[in-house]
């Protein structure tokens, strides 16, 4: 939503000031302009991206869109989630969690968090480490390794579609003189015509050379920034799935090992540990009724 509204900000900003300066808006309604630098910075990500990293791109600004997922009701609800595991655990044993792990779409447990379930790579990431934990052949130490193997891996992966639009970012106000050059080469054949369709056409190819810009530092930068700072969110969140599912792993008690789990939440969206208590006292109130 906040992206939204900056992109509106910018421009109207830009357009706003453009008209107290008795500019005429019309002048920068320039299609052909647009459709070189446009066409020309689509054609930028073909060349450079596979079509699997231009699927992420697309879904990855739908989702800046959206807003950042991982709010402080998100944290609560993982921790919940990793409390009734450990519970169920603890309870009935690592035989009945394999179970559970090895089908997660029907088992009781996972099945309260509808929203985690649609998370395939978090579901596959909390399943696998469990799966490792119940075979006892993984030691604390190693599982600790394939988790930050695992978390750099899906890290890189992410950052793919932020890399890829700060190469457009980049290609952007070069693409604008592009289309400024076309411009002028278009101007230099109408010398001989008035002065006022000469001015046009250059004027024309300015408008060229403002897209460019505008649309660099105005939108697609500050949108390869945001999916950057998400990506960074969710790496911060599988931290946090780490930090529990190793103390678990370690034989801690379930309320210590969603704690540690807690510690490793960003302060700006941790739950306090009475937030957290109440929480997953709840979920356990829920789940014996």
């Amino acid at each position: 939503m906040f992206a939204i509204i900056g992109i509106v900000v910018v421009f109207g900003a830009v357009i706003g000031g453009f008209l107290l300066e008795h500019g005429k808006l019309m002048v920068l309604m320039q299609p052909n302009e647009l459709i070189i630098i446009g066409g020309a910075a689509v054609g930028t990500v073909l060349v450079a991206n596979p079509l699997p990293v231009i699927i992420k791109t697309v879904k990855s600004v739908i989702g800046v869109l959206g807003g950042n997922p991982y709010s402080k009701a998100y944290y609560l609800e993982s921790l919940k989630m990793l409390n009734d595991i450990f519970q169920f655990a603890r309870k009935s044993g690592m035989a009945k969690l394999e179970e559970d792990v090895e089908n997660p779409d029907k088992s009781a447990t996972f099945s309260k968090y509808p929203k985690m379930l649609k998370d395939h790579h978090m579901l596959h990431f909390v399943c696998d480490t469990l799966r490792m934990s119940v075979s006892g052949v993984v030691a604390a130490h190693d599982l600790d390794a394939i988790l930050e193997n695992d978390i750099d891996v899906h890290h890189h992966e992410q950052m793919a579609p932020a890399k890829a639009l700060s190469t457009v970012a980049d290609a952007l106000p070069g693409l604008g003189i592009v289309a400024a050059v076309l411009g002028v080469v278009i101007t230099m054949g109408s010398l001989n015509g008035p002065p006022q369709e000469i001015g046009e056409k250059v004027g024309a190819a300015l408008v060229g050379t403002f897209l460019g810009i505008l649309l660099s530092y105005g939108v697609v930068s500050p949108l390869s920034a945001n999916i950057e700072k998400i990506v960074d969110a969710s790496t911060q969140f599988y931290q946090v799935l780490r930090a529990g599912l190793l103390a678990f792993a370690k034989g801690m008690a379930p309320s210590i090992a969603v704690e540690f789990a807690r510690r490793a939440i960003p302060h700006e969206v941790r739950p306090t540990f009475k937030e957290m208590e109440a929480a997953c006292k709840g979920g356990a109130a829920a789940a014996k009724a």
